[in-house]
């Protein structure tokens, strides 16, 4: 059985170590971030607002980004391989069909790019409030460094629009609060997990 699942939501939100957290528990779990799609700077455009556009889908490569994705399901175990991932012992053994084969997409544009919005099995969104997204962000180093009023001139705002077209993209997503605590917010998705994958047996 091959699952997907999607952990979405804004910039700072907890995405990252949700994913990770889960990669540890979950049995024949890859991941597959759609930080590691972002263009090369110069190809992100000056926007209106006056900032590059990194937070916009074309500042990504969603196409390789579908591809690999694509290629997990064609081939879970080959993935795993190719990634240096270690499968159980079970999973080597076995017909790939009779395991289960989870694959995380992790990233901050999940729900709004169409050729990705069937493969996911379940979808996770986190927010957070303005204040306390603008306060994590403050606090993070990029490799390109935020200038002077890119939170409100264009992360937050690319936000909103990107939530909006997220509600309305009919996808079946649940939201999470990221204000909880790390430690609730991974057992809240993992007991999901766990019961929707025992559904499906």
């Amino acid at each position: 059985m091959k699952y997907i699942i999607g952990i979405g939501g804004v910039t700072n939100g907890g995405k990252t170590t949700l994913t990770n957290k889960l990669i540890k528990t979950l049995p024949n779990c890859c991941v597959v971030h759609q930080d590691d799609f972002f263009k090369k700077p110069d190809q992100i455009e000056v926007g209106e607002d006056g900032f590059r556009q990194w937070d916009v889908i074309t500042a990504l490569d969603m196409e390789a980004m579908t591809n690999t994705v694509k290629g997990w399901i064609e081939n879970p175990v080959k993935f795993a391989r190719s990634h240096g991932i270690t499968l159980s012992s079970a999973s080597n053994d076995a017909n790939p069909d009779e395991q289960t084969h989870i694959l995380i997409v992790e990233g901050f544009l999940l729900y709004n790019y169409p050729p990705l919005l069937d493969v996911f099995n379940k979808s996770y969104y986190i927010t957070v409030s303005y204040e306390e997204c603008k306060r994590r962000r403050s606090t993070r180093q990029y490799t390109v460094p935020d200038p002077p009023g890119l939170f409100d001139g264009h992360v937050w705002p690319m936000y909103l629009k990107h939530r909006r077209e997220m509600e309305n993209s009919g996808l079946n997503i649940e939201c999470l609060d990221g204000l909880k605590s790390k430690e609730e917010i991974y057992n809240q998705v993992y007991e999901d997990i766990q019961n929707n994958l025992l559904n499906r047996l």
